[in-house]
Parts: structure tokens; sequence; C-alpha cells
């Protein structure tokens, strides 16, 4: 991904807090990349974050002013609201008598509790329950639904099942829409009434919430164990108009900011093979990305994989990004 000048540029911002049955992913761009990682899920002390230089927050803050921006929302932006997938899986994995090693990876975990109930929505409703839970304080200045709500977007991507980004842009005082991506031909997801319209218009004060991997108000919509990743990439790979245009020009005329995903997850690896590899590479703008910061080797491996793409990280947690985030727009005339 490459940065272009204020016309363009993709911006990615990845938080690492543990998949909770959440993705995200978004076309990427040649240009400068920014990551952001959520906290490592340990009792060590949080590092300070870092990575951004003052072009890359300027060149953000521009994108953001402009309407140029798509934030892509993933599990580790809920990280203290709701349970993380890998703590879901280990307790799914003693539950049902998982037999491999892997108890922490919730796609695999979910895939063998379908067969064993031979039902494939029974893991489904089981996360929807896993997700009954308080929204987030929309208050808190390091809240990140709420950092993004204040921001004036047209289009917040998400592959939470939640609906704490509707909420909170509620929260914010806007008028947002809810739409959920139509992978599959279930009746309960046709029976949806689709938002995005070819009339329709998303606006900063109209903006829409497009759940890529389902919502919690449609078990069937919810893209979960492994066959549903693999459905699911067929879906999006084989039918170019399964996303509604108003979708395909958010991930293809704006930077692109990633919150809330880990380079392992597979809500990422879907999306970054389906919907990112597959954009033209001479338009691709500036990613950002928020990632953890992780042990030494591993973020080795991480720079040299982002430094390939252009890709440019901040190295913090979802909430220090927010807060920062914040900051910086309420500073800047956007505030």
């Amino acid at each position: 991904m490459d940065s272009r000048g204020s016309d363009g540029a993709t911006l990615w911002a990845w938080t690492d807090a543990g998949e909770c049955g959440t993705f995200a992913g978004v076309a990427e761009r040649p240009g400068r990349h920014v990551q952001v990682d959520p906290p490592p899920l340990s009792e060590q002390a949080v590092p300070p974050p870092g990575g951004l230089n003052e072009d890359d927050w300027d060149l953000l803050l521009g994108r953001i002013r402009a309407g140029n921006c798509t934030p892509f929302l993933g599990a580790g932006i809920t990280a203290g609201t709701l349970p993380l997938g890998a703590d879901i899986a280990r307790r799914w994995s003693e539950e049902y008598a998982y037999p491999l090693d892997d108890t922490h990876d919730l796609a695999r975990v979910s895939q063998f509790v379908a067969i064993r109930r031979n039902d494939a929505m029974f893991p489904k409703e089981e996360i929807v329950d896993e997700l009954r839970v308080p929204a987030p304080d929309f208050e808190a200045d390091d809240e990140p639904h709420s950092a993004l709500a204040e921001l004036p977007l047209p289009v917040f991507m998400t592959t939470n099942y939640d609906d704490f980004m509707f909420e909170g842009l509620v929260h914010a005082g806007k008028d947002p829409k809810r739409d959920i991506c139509r992978w599959n031909h279930s009746p309960a997801l046709e029976a949806q009434r689709p938002v995005l319209t070819p009339a329709f218009t998303p606006t900063a004060a109209n903006p829409i919430v497009f759940h890529l991997h389902g919502h919690v108000s449609v078990p069937e919509s919810i893209v979960l164990t492994e066959d549903d990743y693999l459905d699911f990439l067929v879906a999006v790979s084989s039918e170019p108009k399964l996303l509604p245009h108003q979708i395909r020009k958010a991930l293809a005329g704006a930077s692109l900011l990633f919150i809330g995903y880990r380079l392992a997850d597979w809500n990422f690896r879907v999306l970054h093979r389906g919907l990112v590899m597959a954009g033209e590479q001479s338009l691709r703008r500036l990613s950002v990305t928020v990632q953890l910061r992780p042990s030494d080797p591993e973020r080795e491996y991480l720079e040299k994989y982002f430094g390939a793409l252009s890709v440019r990280v901040y190295w913090g947690t979802a909430k220090q990004f927010a807060a920062e985030l914040s900051r910086r727009w309420r500073d800047s005339d956007g505030g």
C-alpha cells in the first residue's frame, strides 16, 4: 500500500485483543500502513503506543475530514466488554471434548461442535447467547466505538456480530442504518429487507454499519465455523455484486482503518485474500493497522510482512489508539 497524497490513502488500524467471533478486512492499497495492536492477554504492563509519525496522522485526519476513510472493526475493539473468542473456544473445547490441540481456535472448535451436535446452527445460536452483555461505556474517552462515531464518516465496516458500532453512532447523535452481507441463501437472511438499495447514499449524519460476517439478530447470517469462512470466501469471490455498490466504493475509494484484528485471525486472512488482494494494485492507498506489541521474533516477522505491503504499523491497544485519535481529531479543525 502506498500513499499518493491527500487524494487517496488506505489507513489500517489493527488491534489485537483476541477473537470473539468478530472479524474485519478491507481492500489493501499500496502505500504506508499503520498498525495498532491491543494489549497482550496477560498481566504484563501495556507498553506505550507508537508507530505513526506526524505525516501519517496528518494524512489520516485529512482523509477523515474529507469523509474518505472507512473503518474496519474486528474483535479486538470489544476487548474488556465481550468475552474473547479464544476463551469461548477453550470453554467449548472442554464442554464438548474437542480432541485437538488448537483449543483456542474458535472457527475450528465451533466446526467440531457443529459436527458433534449434527447441527450447523447450534454453535451460532450459542455464540449469540455469549454476546448478550451490556454495551460499553460510550462516555469513556478511550472507548473505540465512540471515538469512531464522532468522525464524519459515511460507512463503517465490521466483522463483529454485536451492535456496539450502531449504538455508538446513535449515542453520538447520528441516525445510522444497519445492513448485513447476504453471503448465503438462508430464508431468514433473504427475508431481511436491504437498506443499501441502489438509491441509498450514506452520509456522515446518516451512516451505514455493514456487517460482513453477520449480526446477532439473524444467527443464520453469522460466519463462525471453518465451513462458514470458506463458504463466505467462495460467495464473495464468485459473486462480484454480492457487496452493494456503496460498500465496494467504500473499500476501493477511501483509506482503510483496521482496528481489532490479528494477522493470524481467520477473519483477517479471509478478508485479506478475498477483498484486499483482489483490488487493483495501482489504486491502493495508505493502510494503517493497529496491532499488539508482540514478542521480538514475532514483531520482526510482522514488520517484514507489513513492510512488504508498504504498511505502517501503530503498536498499541484499540483503546490507546482511540484515545489518541480522539485527541488529535478534537485538536484539529475537525474536532
